[in-house]
């Protein structure tokens, strides 16, 4: 898919700024899991925040291409800098396609320059993947919904001021997924929110565990205004959300092979630059090979979306695909460095600790290959 001149230019503005002003300082934060303030709100000034908000927001509203392509540039320099940006455009995309007239003009505006950052709440502690199993509950009274219950692994969960509540509205209905809505919450009495969990990799933006204790919230809260349809609402905002995970998982497997095609020229072995020893060669050319066929599955599933056409497939393939190919890519990154690839003073290590997330984040790889395998027989029934 060919990006506007626009586009290209926001692409480019993104890799400017992590060339320069975040991969020489991602170890000062990483190391250490500290938040990344400063350069969460230069991200808030060049608009990485209302990507995909409708310009009539305030926002940039680019491509759904467009924006694989950022969120892979950023994932180049640091893979949590994409995450924050993740939950938060995923909600806009769900505002901006089912929000109310209220709901648009109320949140858009203000998430579009980042006063407002949200994230989206699905996984709960005994469910994980399976949202059929759903525990949290908004129970409907005369002022609104009361809510009890408590999702778990929410990104941004400390620092978002709206939450996408994917919850049951509905206990009765058959099947479960029938009764959900998607409620807009915004942090208060009510709601408790964890210190962050400590993580292998994905560090400095945290993930948090939300418990609702009876938090209430306003009729209008409902995502469209009609309750019982956030299922299919969140849905479609998962094709979103996957593929901007695989975005992630292409940043990441970018640097790794990036990292290696650097180190492979200029490490010498036995009288030659490392890359001419064949058994490093061919994995720089696997490497390079998986990685671009990983991009135009992403890219392939954008355009899905942006032509308007059901995509969970072509996400999930996409997701799939390119989290596993970071995986890869960054263990052998590893191997073409040798014993180098294990020390933190280069950040191949980083990478391999980054690159699990995407393999069983926004659904695990289990799940993906469910959800193709199910698209496969829908699409080809005999």
């Amino acid at each position: 898919m060919t990006l506007t001149d626009d586009e290209q230019q926001m692409v480019a503005l993104v890799a400017e700024f992590v060339d320069e002003r975040v991969r020489p300082r991602v170890r000062e934060f990483e190391a250490d899991d500290v938040y990344p303030a400063e350069f969460i709100d230069e991200m808030k000034n060049l608009g990485f925040f209302g990507l995909l908000a409708p310009a009539e927001y305030g926002g940039v509203d680019v491509s759904t291409a467009c924006f694989a392509r950022v969120t892979e540039e950023l994932a180049r320099g640091w893979m949590s800098l994409a995450g924050a940006i993740g939950g938060h455009s995923v909600i806009t995309y769900l505002i901006k396609t089912f929000g109310t007239p209220e709901q648009r003009e109320k949140y858009l505006p203000a998430m579009a320059d980042g006063r407002i950052r949200a994230t989206m709440a699905l996984t709960e502690p005994g469910g994980g993947s399976d949202l059929q199993a759903m525990r949290t509950q908004a129970v409907p009274g005369d002022d609104g919904y009361t809510i009890t219950g408590s999702k778990t692994w929410i990104s941004n969960a400390a620092h978002s001021g709206l939450i996408g509540l994917l919850c049951i509205t509905d206990r009765d209905a058959s099947p479960a997924h029938r009764g959900m809505s998607v409620l807009l919450v915004e942090p208060g009495d009510g709601l408790t929110i964890s210190k962050k969990l400590p993580k292998l990799g994905y560090r400095g933006v945290e993930a948090c565990e939300l418990v609702f204790d009876g938090q209430k919230v306003p009729a209008d809260a409902v995502l469209g205004g009609t309750r019982n349809q956030g299922w299919s609402h969140m849905m479609r905002g998962l094709e979103v959300g996957r593929i901007q995970v695989a975005s992630r998982a292409l940043g990441v497997g970018q640097a790794a092979l990036n990292d290696a095609i650097r180190y492979a020229q200029e490490r010498e072995s036995f009288g030659k630059p490392i890359w001419k020893h064949q058994s490093v060669g061919n994995l720089l050319a696997d490497m390079a090979t998986k990685m671009r066929a990983a991009r135009l599955l992403t890219l392939d599933a954008a355009e899905k979306l942006d032509a308007g056409e059901r995509a969970d497939m072509e996400a999930g393939m996409a997701k799939l695909f390119a989290s596993e190919t970071a995986m890869q890519v960054a263990l052998d990154a590893i191997r073409v460095h040798g014993g180098y690839g294990y020390s933190k003073e280069y950040d191949v290590e980083r990478y391999f600790r980054d690159a699990p997330l995407m393999i069983v984040g926004e659904g695990t790889n289990e799940i993906q290959r469910n959800v193709i395998a199910a698209q496969v027989i829908a699409r080809n029934k005999i």
